[in-house]
């Protein structure tokens, strides 16, 4: 981490975690509310928010200055800067980026702000919930559905392409609302809908989760730091940090958590997942799918190069 790149501000969801253990019941109880309705729970006035968790007024101030804050009012003011953030367009990006930039090398920045993002997002990940989160992927009786937006599709597809070889029943969910009813046909209480959504959230893909929700599936979303309103249906919730010094906002290290839960999936259904793979293995070789190396070539390739070689010419 650099001069040039320092760390991302701290997320207000990030200290209630850091300083959960150190609460009050009564305070704990507070930051529950708050995390489960971030961030819109801070927005309204400090006795609407006591009254909604179900705690005194004096309870909310004690908690903002554990969290750091002078107040109420500083309090809100970092969790509005952080609403704001959630709905930065592209060009607004861009331009924040570019304003005073450092005048070091496009790849340098980059590099120290993926690095930088990577390091914040497996630091805010609670091992227990990602270890339950993988067992519920690996229960084969469970069928999973993934679906992503614009940008997003393309980490869904991915996963759906790997998972669905370390075990069965995976779908990818088209992004087309009217193909969702068929698709959804077959979703019993207790399937596994993972949903990719990072801002600026996509009003398809919550309503496709929500539609999930009410059939009784499980939803594991993958989001961003300022968290898709996805979040209100999840059951397990994962926030990747993806800024870098671009209009555009990087996957990386969603990336990398999505492969950590596919490696986490696959060690637990490891018998299971060699024997498909052998399967799969056998298939490849039987449709000759891929190149043989020059090892493996065989009497068919030399008899393909002996047709093709020029033939001598006759005296």
């Amino acid at each position: 981490m650099t001069e040039n790149n320092p760390p991302p501000a701290e997320l207000i969801e990030d200290r209630l975690a850091r300083h959960f253990e150190t609460l009050t019941p009564s305070e704990r109880m507070l930051a529950s509310h708050l995390t489960r309705h971030y961030p819109v729970a801070g927005l309204g006035s400090m006795p609407q928010l006591a009254k909604e968790a179900g705690v005194s007024t004096p309870t909310v101030l004690r908690l903002v200055q554990k969290l750091g804050f002078r107040g109420y009012p500083e309090f809100q003011a970092q969790l509005r800067a952080e609403v704001e953030a959630r709905l930065e367009s592209p060009l607004a990006k861009r331009a924040r980026w570019s304003d005073g930039v450092p005048q070091t090398h496009m790849l340098n920045r980059f590099a120290d702000a993926v690095l930088t993002n990577l390091s914040v997002t497996l630091g805010r990940i609670d091992h227990a919930e990602f270890d339950a989160c993988a067992a519920m992927l690996a229960d084969q009786q469970r069928n999973i559905f993934v679906t992503g937006g614009r940008i997003t599709h393309a980490l869904a597809d991915y996963l759906v392409t790997q998972l669905g070889i370390v075990r069965p029943g995976v779908s990818l969910l088209p992004p087309l609302s009217n193909a969702w009813p068929p698709a959804l046909l077959d979703l019993r209480p207790g399937d596994v809908m993972v949903v990719f959504d990072i801002r600026r959230y996509e009003n398809s893909i919550l309503e496709l989760a929500e539609l999930a929700a009410e059939s009784g599936a499980e939803i594991v979303l993958m989001t961003d730091p300022w968290v898709s309103p996805v979040a209100a249906h999840a059951k397990f919730r994962f926030s990747a940090q993806i800024e870098v010094p671009s209009a555009w906002d990087s996957s990386v290290a969603m990336l990398v958590l999505l492969e950590t839960l596919l490696a986490a999936v696959q060690e637990r259904t490891w018998p299971e997942t060699e024997a498909r793979m052998k399967r799969l293995e056998k298939l490849y070789e039987n449709t000759r799918l891929f190149r043989r190396g020059r090892s493996g070539e065989g009497r068919a390739g030399r008899s393909a190069m002996q047709r093709n070689a020029p033939r001598p010419k006759q005296c």
